[in-house]
């Protein structure tokens, strides 16, 4: 019986890869397996859509911060708040932090960064005594529009191998998944 056990355990451990050699996707394909096997759930496909989604996103980004904007000394959440200042802007830090998916404290505290490095103005709202106003100082927007140049060549270089009808097929996609997140309770930034 125990020789059984054995033989069984060898034959599970023989079709498992060892941790060293798992890629991304035959990660995902032996938690699929495993995740439905041995543990009885039922959504590998919505398990397979978010692990990917995420590391797309995980990738992409650690990209773009690593190619682009660390070499100016900008951080990925440094880059959103000036990108959204840049184009939105003035904007309350309330409206930044929807705009950038950040938390309201993590956009004061960026901001405060920011304005000591030159690119962001914090002024009082015109309108609301209490309440202030970010906006990019003239070295912020020269910076913005040079850094942008690279980084919009860096997502085209990104999304080329994507033809355009492919890439607007992934953008409704994308937005039919955000879009959709009110029909349960979903936890986080808007």
């Amino acid at each position: 019986m125990n020789g059984d056990r054995d033989d069984e355990h060898s034959d599970h451990d023989e079709r498992r890869p060892s941790a060293s050699e798992l890629d991304f996707w035959t990660f995902v394909e032996l938690a699929n397996h495993r995740l439905a096997t041995e543990y009885g759930f039922r959504h590998q496909l919505a398990t397979e859509v978010l692990l990917t989604l995420n590391r797309a996103s995980n990738i992409v980004t650690y990209d773009l911060e690593a190619a682009v904007h660390r070499p100016r000394g900008l951080s990925w959440s440094g880059f959103r708040l000036l990108f959204v200042t840049w184009l939105a802007g003035p904007l309350e830090p309330k409206n930044a932090a929807v705009l950038t998916g950040m938390s309201r404290a993590a956009v004061s505290n960026l901001a405060k960064t920011l304005v000591a490095d030159g690119m962001l103005d914090r002024s009082p709202d015109a309108r609301d005594g209490r309440s202030v106003r970010l906006s990019l100082t003239s070295r912020g927007h020269s910076e913005m529009v040079e850094v942008f140049r690279t980084h919009n060549e860096r997502e085209h270089e990104w999304t080329s191998v994507l033809t355009g009808t492919e890439q607007r097929i992934l953008v409704m996609l994308l937005n039919k998944l955000i879009t959709n997140r009110h029909q349960f309770d979903v936890r986080g930034r808007n």
